[in-house]
């Protein structure tokens, strides 16, 4: 079954977008890729780009304490804090009220997906080079300027005035594309060390390198990775699902086209 039949097999579940090509950004498959979505965890990718590029400037360091806290001004106004219990990450929360460096923060917003530590990481990131680490990742060939960072995990009073983060499918490939290309593998290896793989990797042969970044929220789920198989050249996938489709749905149709990816890896412009 190629994608293109699997997509046909949601039609009128709500809208998946797909983008599928090498790391060079030569695209070779994909639908409605320039659609935005919600955001979710994906944001924290384009987080970890923007504290890399403030480290290379010798104006963060991984090793610099960072205080854990859980009291954040919103770009709304006013201040908030995320919930212990959305969070999917407890090691950072038994941090509460000590300290931890800016590296182990980030292997915490990377690999477990922590909401607090991306908040603390963002703070000091800042949110505009967030954005710009993304938006300056944008592929040539799919301009993309409904992607965005505008505040953090849980400001709720920013979301309640329509201030959000919005990835789509390309948006996404292009970030992991830099990514990709960085001849600095930290950031490739904590991607690869994701702890949640119910997406993209789930029935890939095990082993198989992803270095990927999920997100979920309510009707959202995405997946976004570089693939590299070891007798073939890597790939980078992404799909994201605004749906009414399960959680357990969702993550079996992502998982679905992986492996259809994966089949014609040898021939990538035979997906169809």
């Amino acid at each position: 079954m190629g994608i293109a039949e699997t997509l046909g097999r949601v039609d009128g579940s709500g809208q998946v977008g797909v983008w599928l090509g090498r790391l060079d950004g030569t695209v070779v498959f994909e639908h409605e890729a320039e659609a935005p979505h919600y955001a979710a965890s994906t944001m924290k990718l384009p987080v970890a780009m923007a504290m890399l590029r403030k480290v290379d400037a010798g104006e963060l360091a991984l090793d610099q304490s960072v205080a854990v806290h859980n009291d954040f001004a919103s770009v709304a106004g006013g201040r908030f804090g995320v919930s212990r219990d959305d969070d999917d990450a407890p090691s950072t929360w038994e941090r509460l009220g000590r300290e931890a460096s800016l590296a182990w923060l980030t292997t915490e917003m990377i690999t477990r997906s922590s909401n607090l530590a991306t908040n603390l990481v963002l703070e000091l990131v800042g949110i505009d080079a967030a954005h710009s680490a993304l938006i300056g990742s944008t592929l040539p060939s799919s301009p993309d300027p409904a992607s965005k960072i505008e505040r953090g995990i849980e400001d709720a009073t920013a979301r309640e005035a329509g201030i959000t983060n919005l990835i789509s499918a390309a948006g996404l490939a292009g970030a992991l594309i830099a990514v990709g290309k960085q001849n600095d593998g930290y950031l490739r290896d904590l991607l690869a060390a994701n702890q949640w793989n119910g997406e993209i990797p789930a029935l890939l042969p095990t082993g198989t390198r992803v270095e990927h970044k999920n997100g979920w929220a309510g009707r959202n789920l995405h997946d976004g990775g570089i693939v590299r198989p070891a007798d073939a050249e890597p790939f980078v996938l992404v799909v994201c699902t605004t749906s009414d489709l399960s959680e357990s749905a969702a993550q079996q149709l992502i998982a679905a086209i992986a492996l259809e990816a994966w089949n014609h890896r040898h021939d990538l412009t035979a997906v169809r």
